[in-house]
């Protein structure tokens, strides 16, 4: 029985033995594991950080992109600006010249209407100390040179796309006759003005101007 008991108890000594040294080796062959581990935490973190480098350098292009592409809606945006403008600026002279003419045709309608409704029947009464041509200088003149004007305007725009509508080389063939019309009415304009007021004190011919205005009425 002794020998029994003291081979069980050598057994168990060696068994403990044992499982110490297993312990050991399990401890030996878990550090190298760890060491690895964390050599592999530091391949990781490396990685981490290339790949963060690259997360910001994709960043910083887009970023940057933006910049690069506007600068063609800009400059649509300023094409865009500028032909509005020009648009603008077309449709003004449009205006212009259509207020112009207009303007010339009412001129011409009111010289009509004088020298039927004034002129001409004052001369028709052929009143002796009347001067119709003193009083009125060359109206009858200007009456045709205006009607020439409004005409050379109009063969200059009718059926003619407004940006070729080419005006200031009307009033450059015209400019001579108009100079000379002008300086002749401008020049008579302060004598006729003192005839008209020296008429109106006499009785008789100022009752003849008044005829002549009412009909105008």
């Amino acid at each position: 029985d002794c020998p029994g008991k003291e081979g069980s108890g050598g057994r168990k000594r060696n068994l403990t033995l044992l499982r110490n040294k297993l312990y050991m080796g399990q401890r030996r062959k878990t550090e190298p594991m760890v060491e690895s581990t964390s050599t592999t935490g530091d391949h990781g973190n490396l990685r981490r950080s290339q790949s963060d480098r690259t997360e910001y350098s994709q960043k910083l292009q887009e970023k940057m992109a933006p910049q690069v592409v506007s600068f063609t809606p800009a400059t649509s945006l300023q094409e865009d600006k500028e032909e509005e403008v020009s648009r603008r600026m077309m449709a003004r002279r449009v205006k212009i010249i259509t207020e112009l003419m207009q303007t010339e045709k009412d001129y011409i309608s009111d010289l009509d209407l004088c020298i039927k409704e004034v002129i001409q029947p004052l001369r028709n009464k052929q009143i002796a100390r009347f001067d119709v041509d003193g009083l009125f200088s060359n109206i009858e003149l200007v009456h045709q040179l205006s009607a020439k004007l409004l005409s050379l305007l109009e063969e200059a725009t009718t059926d003619v796309e407004p940006p070729m509508q080419i005006i200031g080389e009307v009033f450059l063939q015209i400019k001579g006759p108009l100079e000379d019309t002008y300086k002749i009415y401008c020049y008579h304009h302060d004598d006729a003005h003192t005839m008209l007021e020296s008429y109106e004190k006499d009785e008789e011919l100022k009752q003849h101007l008044r005829d002549c205005v009412q009909s105008l009425k």
